[in-house]
């Protein structure tokens, strides 16, 4: 396997490479076309999706990005990274876009705004539990054809989705980079 990108525009950088590293994984950021070119797989950070989006476009990423899914990268999004690789993104801004390289729909700070933030044990598919961060989250509200659900969040009595996969491309409403816990990063690696 070759090393994974984290792509370095916004957001969660540093936690994504030290979880990586933590793993044995080497890992690299990547900021322009021709580092996205070397990695086998990446990593979209949280952060703010609408300006990682305006970076994706700026720094020439974006089409390159879009190239590189449609090829089947191997790709985890997280928090913000879930919202760029949706197919439907609720209560987008009008400019708001993604790769719809994943059959959900989210809906942006679905689980409240920055002052609702929390935590949480979220239940694997395996039945075992991760701790989850969840800061002005999305929430997954419709997971279409192919999409496994991979861990859920207990939801007034509703288990949310909050970790899914559609063949290579991963993503999660949470940030699992801010715990201690590697689990979400080592079951993403042990897939590539």
């Amino acid at each position: 396997m070759g090393s994974v990108g984290v792509l370095a525009l916004q957001g969660d950088v540093r936690e994504h490479l030290a979880t990586l590293a933590a793993l044995g994984v080497g890992a690299e950021r990547v900021r322009t076309p021709a580092e996205l070119d070397a990695v086998a797989a990446l990593v979209l950070p949280g952060g703010e999706s609408t300006a990682i989006a305006h970076l994706l476009r700026t720094s020439g990423l974006a089409d390159a990005l879009g190239e590189r899914l449609a090829a089947g990268l191997p790709v985890l999004g997280t928090c913000a990274g879930l919202i760029l690789l949706a197919r439907e993104v609720l209560d987008g801004r009008a400019d708001q876009w993604g790769y719809g390289a994943l059959a959900v729909a989210v809906r942006r700070n679905g689980y409240g705004r920055q002052i609702a933030s929390f935590e949480a044990p979220l239940t694997l598919s395996d039945g075992t539990s991760v701790p989850g961060v969840f800061i002005r989250a999305p929430r997954i509200e419709a997971c279409g054809p192919g999409v496994e659900v991979l861990a859920t969040y207990d939801h007034d009595g509703e288990a949310d989705p909050v970790l899914v996969r559609q063949g290579p491309v991963w993503g999660a409403s949470f940030h699992p980079e801010l715990t201690a816990d590697t689990t979400v990063h080592r079951l993403f690696v042990e897939s590539l």
